[in-house]
């Protein structure tokens, strides 16, 4: 099968969230599948490439306004997969890939409207595919362009698009201005296809126009169409259930694994039978944090995140100071809002050998906090599927969740007696509640036979990519019958 990727980051050449890391695994498990996969991103300023061939030279993009012309790169064949870029240098050459601290760039709708149909373009020169799979938002015009502007195009007739919704939480709103600037139908802006409050809603369009629908978790799947979680397009999703599921992330072992991990201060595994080298990498970790002098014999709680409400920070900053009287040490790498960076960096004033901050991001320290931390904490509001406790998993650092969406999906409660699960979870969406799956974690840290249990539980899952790309398989193929008629 021909399948053509349309998104608009990916690892490792560029990445604000987990969307990047699954653009960057799904299509090479797809391709070891022997399925041939072709991936389209935009060429940003961050976005780094070896002596790139120009293989379209000049695209035609029609705007109300004026004719843009964009140029397609040739990235270059990597395990398997083939990468284009659009390149637009003044759309995509900036200093972040959709907005600034001040807010999202005015212009996104044109600029990833572009994007959309130069991939559309460039397909029916590089290559027509059995199948389009969209991702998130910024692609969601290729679906919307695909059943409008282009309906009466011989090339798709029958290509079928399944879209991957990662967060609906971001669903690109807009002016109804939009429409005409980007040369789309004002029957489009009805209720039943992109109209959402008088905006503009690229995200509802792919859900009206694509053949199937996916998520990154069954457990979201689910709570997306529901008031508390659909952001408003629950009714569009229930409407169209039956072409609604949930695929859970995989995650890529070979570069989330402490037996090989480059950048951790030592290896160690499960199979070896030999863990000493994780108290290695939690020297290590303080270290990093500046915390040398800290108890070893303390837990060591890892944070790496969105600074955000969404995450959790809220409950966080509901209980941090009795936090802080815990028997633990808590390191965290992240940005976002200020409340929640000053939040941190108070506690650290605080207690400078309990709270430990690192305000940005960095890939190399990521690693370390998976491997040198005993527990990992992710108590988000919501979350589609969430990749860092499935990490943590293999790192034998133990995640303690909020029973949502994919952290639901992907941890199981310990029980002591049976001595069966991977972590600790609660429901609630309280300060209270986080605060007692602390608590039991820490009940359970004290019991060193049982925690060593509890870490080679959570050691031997494996949420490989495989078994996800087989099942993506089985939806393309239900999408191309479903458009072939």
């Amino acid at each position: 099968m021909n399948v053509v990727f349309a998104a608009s980051e990916c690892v490792p050449y560029s990445k604000t969230g987990g969307l990047a890391d699954v653009v960057g695994a799904l299509p090479r498990a797809l391709a070891e599948l022997g399925h041939n996969v072709t991936v389209y991103l935009p060429r940003y300023r961050q976005t780094k490439l070896v002596d790139p061939k120009t293989v379209l030279p000049s695209v035609t993009i029609p705007f109300d306004d004026q004719y843009r012309f964009c140029s397609v790169l040739d990235g270059g064949k990597h395990s398997g997969v083939q990468f284009y870029f659009i390149e637009y240098p003044p759309f995509f050459e900036r200093d972040e890939l959709y907005g600034l601290s001040t807010g999202d760039y005015p212009d996104n709708p044109e600029r990833f409207a572009m994007y959309c149909r130069a991939v559309l373009e460039a397909s029916k020169i590089l290559g027509v595919p059995d199948i389009f799979h969209c991702h998130d938002w910024q692609t969601a015009l290729i679906p919307v362009l695909l059943r409008t502007n282009y309906i009466g195009d011989p090339a798709f007739r029958n290509v079928p698009v399944v879209f991957t919704v990662h967060n609906i939480g971001y669903q690109g709103l807009f002016s109804p201005d939009v429409l005409p600037l980007l040369g789309l139908p004002w029957e489009l802006f009805t209720i039943n296809r992109l109209e959402f409050y008088g905006k503009v809603n690229f995200l509802k369009g792919a859900l009206v126009y694509a053949d199937y629908v996916t998520t990154v978790s069954k457990r979201y799947s689910l709570e997306i169409q529901t008031a508390e979680y659909g952001f408003g397009l629950e009714g569009v999703l229930r409407s169209r259930a039956g072409t609604v599921s949930g695929i859970l992330n995989g995650v890529d072992y070979q570069e989330w694994s402490p037996d090989h991990d480059k950048f951790i201060a030592a290896k160690y595994s499960l199979d070896s039978n030999d863990l000493s080298g994780k108290l290695e990498c939690k020297k290590d970790l303080l270290a990093q944090f500046g915390l040398q002098d800290a108890q070893l014999s303390l837990p060591v709680v890892g944070i790496v995140s969105r600074f955000v409400a969404q995450k959790g920070f809220d409950l966080i900053a509901q209980v941090a100071d009795r936090l802080a009287r815990e028997p633990l040490i808590l390191v965290a790498l992240g940005n976002g809002d200020k409340e929640y960076e000053e939040l941190f960096r108070r506690l650290h004033t605080a207690f400078p050998t309990k709270f430990a901050v690192k305000i940005g991001y960095d890939n190399a320290l990521a690693h370390k906090i998976e491997a040198g931390s005993d527990m990992f904490l992710m108590p988000s509001h919501y979350e589609p599927c969430g990749l860092n406790q499935i990490y943590s998993l293999k790192y034998g650092t133990i995640p303690i969740v909020r029973a949502t969406g994919g952290l639901d999906d992907t941890i199981e409660p310990w029980d002591a007696k049976t001595k069966k699960g991977t972590g600790f979870k609660f429901h609630d969406y309280t300060g209270e509640a986080l605060l007692d799956s602390v608590r039991g974690a820490l009940h359970a840290y004290a019991d060193k036979d049982g925690w060593r249990d509890l870490m080679h539980n959570a050691m031997k899952k494996d949420f490989s990519w495989s078994s996800s790309a087989k099942e993506y398989v089985r939806v393309y193929e239900r999408a191309k019958q479903v458009r072939a008629g």
